[in-house]
């Protein structure tokens, strides 16, 4: 029986010590505003593998303070019982600039000092992948980071590490989520725990971010060429975090000062020249960094997301156009200098190794192929690609780069999750070797293209906001028209389209229910996970394809990629895929979903 709007107030009002949002749940609520109450108080904010994300405002379905504290009332717990000497070892808590991002890492750390933590807490902002670096250097029993890294303003997160600096994957999500259900009722509310508390100490003071930056600079081969160049540089933080972390790696390369993106390097919370902060969106989200870099006759601009966990890159043409770099052509050639390196370093191709995510370019793949070296596919998220980097080191093989689509880049050990500040420097010296060849970014790109083939995608994705429509569509596309039951693990026939486009489908992987059409057994070899919609698909013309949910936003994603002998067929061919996608498959029109809002 559920509960009616007048228990779930009482049952808020009763728990929560904050002015602001009692007093928001209370004028809803006199308001008799009860369709919002419903939103807000019938169901619980999902802890899952990528933690916690929503907007902040009042309820137990939002991020707030009421919700943070019990989030971290069951990790603590959870941790105590999973981790040894935990309390010990400890928990590294960091936060960004967002609304309210302090307040949630103090309760954050108030809740784990209550039960016993040491406590890593940094006072300072700082950028995500300084909490993985923390725990890994520190040796503690995992993190937080408060962080919605790209998401609107009103949005806040909370992502959870464990003590081998990845983030977390199942089961402990699970584990995590039930402790969290165990321990709803706040021990405590206090914020000023942390500036009292004899349990806290700052990294900084220890010199973690010391030791951070002395790791970077050891990616660093060409000092030299780097103080000497007149590659000129562009960048803006997006209004984050990023600035203070991307001007120190420029000088542990040796690099001259960027030129900065004035309206944009400072932390604003409310990221007043941006429609989203976030530098995948492409053209209008660099569009001040275009500006800036046309005035001062800039070569190359650098954006970080505001977090400074992902890296944009844009270079300018002797034609004087801007080339937007997308993920997969900027994980290509971060792949291919990070290879070129490690030969002219004298190791062996069979000892080296990368990881991209399924839904990544098969660039990589193709050039293991060709070179030697291994590659993986790991599932898609970080989570996921740091903990297949850990599995390929145990068998002593180097990881010497990593990459998701979603401009998410790793070089190297130095964290297993993605760093936009190591790979800002890493690429800028790369492009000061290659402007010294008198080739540009692109020119090197294309050189790749001719060896290894021209790999052309066309990512985005349609917005839904209806979880009940997101099914129907899935179901449509996995059990067909006519959804007939059968016996078996998904109780429907499977009847997945044999064309797409006007093209065969030749394999179908779909990682929801389990199923991979092209393995003998037709089970996957990646996890399978029924919590969220994933399906690939390969068709006869080389194009591979996939749909996916998002776990943080209202999105049903697609990526897709096709290797032909020219780029420009290529290019003509996916997208006669891609337009198949929204209306075979997706049937966006039919189910009044938004295609993303292009440039």
């Amino acid at each position: 029986m559920t509960e009616s709007i007048d228990a779930l107030v009482e049952k808020w009002l009763a728990v929560d010590k904050n002015e602001e949002t009692r007093n928001e749940i209370i004028a809803l609520h006199k308001a008799n505003n009860v369709q919002e109450l419903e939103k807000r108080l019938s169901t619980r904010i999902e802890f899952g593998t990528a933690g916690l994300r929503a907007r902040m405002e009042a309820g137990f379905s939002r991020m707030n303070d009421l919700t943070v504290l019990q989030a971290s009332q069951g990790l603590a717990i959870y941790m105590e019982k999973t981790v040894k000497d935990a309390k010990k070892k400890g928990v590294v808590v960091g936060h960004d600039h967002r609304h309210h991002s302090k307040e949630f890492a103090q309760l954050t750390a108030a809740a784990f000092i209550q039960r016993g933590f040491k406590v890593w807490f940094y006072k300072e902002l700082v950028h995500t992948p300084l909490v993985p670096y923390t725990i890994k250097k520190l040796h503690a029993a995992g993190g937080v980071m408060i962080t919605a890294s790209h998401n609107p303003k009103d949005d806040n997160g909370y992502k959870v590490y464990w003590e081998n600096a990845c983030q977390i994957i199942p089961p402990h999500d699970e584990g995590i989520a039930a402790t969290i259900l165990q321990n709803l009722e706040p021990w405590g509310w206090n914020y000023d725990l942390v500036s009292t508390s004899d349990l806290v100490s700052d990294p900084t003071d220890q010199g973690v971010i010391d030791s951070y930056f002395e790791e970077v600079e050891a990616l660093c081969k060409n000092k030299q060429d780097n103080q000497d160049t007149h590659v000129k540089f562009v960048y803006t933080a997006m209004h984050g975090v990023g600035t203070p972390f991307a001007k120190r790696a420029f000088a542990c390369f040796g690099l001259p000062s960027f030129e900065p993106v004035e309206a944009q390097i400072l932390p604003d919370p409310d990221f007043p020249t941006v429609a989203f902060p976030n530098p995948e969106e492409g053209k209008g989200a660099l569009n001040l960094a275009i500006q800036t870099a046309d005035k001062v006759n800039g070569n190359i601009i650098l954006a970080n997301d505001p977090d400074a966990d992902r890296l944009a890159i844009a270079e300018k043409q002797p034609n004087g156009k801007w080339v937007i770099f997308t993920g997969n052509q900027i994980g290509s050639i971060l792949g291919a200098a990070s290879y070129e390196k490690a030969i002219a370093s004298g190791q062996r191709p069979e000892r080296l190794a990368m990881v991209a995510s399924t839904v990544s370019s098969k660039f990589l793949a193709r050039m293991a192929e060709v070179e030697g070296f291994r590659f993986e596919e790991s599932l898609t998220g970080f989570k996921w690609i740091g903990n297949t980097a850990m599995l390929l080191e145990k068998q002593r093989l180097n990881v010497i780069f990593c990459y998701e689509e979603a401009i998410g880049f790793t070089i190297g050990d130095i964290v297993k999750d993605k760093d936009g500040v190591s790979a800002l420097a890493f690429f800028s010296e790369w492009a000061v070797q290659l402007y010294k060849r008198g080739v540009t970014a692109y020119d090197y790109l294309q050189e790749l293209y001719k060896k290894y083939g021209y790999f052309v995608s066309e990512n985005s994705y349609f917005i839904c906001d209806d979880k009940k429509k997101i099914a129907k569509i899935f179901d449509r596309i996995r059990f067909g028209d006519e959804n007939q039951r059968e016996s078996g693990k998904t109780g429907h026939k499977l009847c997945y389209p044999e064309t797409i486009g006007g093209h065969k489908v030749i394999g179908i992987r779909d990682l929801t229910v389990g199923y991979d059409s092209t393995t003998p057994d037709n089970e996957p070899t990646l996890p399978v996970s029924a919590s969220s919609e994933m399906i690939t698909f390969r068709l006869d013309n080389h194009t591979v394809f996939t749909i996916r949910t998002s776990g943080t936003e209202p999105k049903i994603k697609y990526y897709s990629e096709l290797r032909g002998e020219s780029e420009e067929q290529a290019r003509i061919d996916l997208h006669q895929v891609v337009e198949a996608i929204g209306d075979e498959l997706m049937e966006y029109q039919k189910n009044g979903l938004a295609k993303k809002k292009e440039d």
